[in-house]
C-alpha cells in the first residue's frame, strides 16, 4: 500500500478548503480493514484509486473515496466507479452507495420545516458554502452517474425543529471541528491557494 502515499497528498493540497472528514477522509487508509481498493495506472504511474467499504446489512458497498492525482486523465473517476461496480455485481452485491450529497435537493422524503434562522443559514452556506467545498459539484459528479434512487439523509433531534445549535454541532461533527475553526482553517487554505494561482499565472506571463 506504499504507492498510494503520494497521491491522496497532492489531491487534497490542491483543493483550497479544509477537508471535511464526511467527505474526504484520507486516514482511512492506515486502517483499510476490510475495505477493497481500486487502483488506476497511466503508463505504469498510479493516477488515482478508490476506497469501498463493505454494508453487510444491505449487501452492499458504500464508496468512501475517489482519489485522483493531478496527472490523471478526465474520466479517471469515472471509470474507478465503473471497476467498482462491476466488481460488485460479480459478488452478487445487491447495493452500492456513493456517500452523502450534501444539501442535494434530489432525494424524495418527508420533510418538518425548519425554524426561520435554520432556513436563512442553509440558504447562506448554499449560496457561499462553495468557497469551502464544491457541494454542486459533487452533486453533479454524483448525478452525472445516473443512480437508481436518492435516499434523503436525516438528523435526529429531540427538538420540534432544528435548532441553530443542533445545526452548529452537526457542522462540528463534519469539519472535525468547532465551525469558527473548521472556517477559518478553509479561508487560510484558500487564501494560500490564492496565492499559489497568483504566482503561476504572473510566471506564465513573465514566461511570455
Amino acid at each position: 500500500m506504499g504507492p498510494l502515499w503520494p497521491v491522496p497528498g497532492g489531491w487534497v493540497a490542491g483543493r483550497g478548503p479544509a477537508p471535511m472528514h464526511f467527505l474526504i477522509e484520507p486516514e482511512t487508509r492506515g486502517a483499510l480493514g476490510d475495505r477493497w481498493v481500486f487502483i488506476a495506472r497511466r503508463a505504469g504511474e498510479m493516477v488515482g484509486f478508490l476506497v469501498a467499504t463493505p454494508i453487510p446489512q444491505r449487501a452492499g458497498w458504500l464508496i468512501e473515496q475517489i482519489i485522483r492525482g493531478r496527472s490523471a486523465p478526465n474520466g479517471t473517476a469515472e471509470l474507478l466507479v465503473d471497476s467498482a461496480m462491476r466488481a460488485f455485481a460479480e459478488l452478487g452485491s445487491e447495493y452500492v452507495t456513493l456517500g452523502l450529497a450534501p444539501l442535494s435537493r434530489r432525494a424524495n422524503g418527508a420533510e418538518t420545516v425548519p425554524s426561520p434562522l435554520v432556513r436563512m443559514a442553509l440558504a447562506w452556506v448554499r449560496a457561499h458554502g462553495r468557497r469551502f467545498y464544491n457541494f454542486v459539484g459533487l452533486d453533479a459528479f454524483k448525478a452525472k452517474l445516473q443512480p437508481d434512487f436518492w435516499e434523503p439523509i436525516y438528523a435526529l433531534s429531540h427538538e420540534r425543529r432544528t435548532s441553530l445549535r443542533t445545526l452548529y454541532a452537526i457542522g462540528g461533527a463534519f469539519g472535525g471541528a468547532a465551525p469558527p475553526i473548521f472556517i477559518a482553517r478553509g479561508l487560510a487554505r484558500a487564501a494560500a491557494q490564492e496565492l499559489r494561482w497568483l504566482r503561476q499565472r504572473v510566471g506564465r506571463a513573465f514566461a511570455k
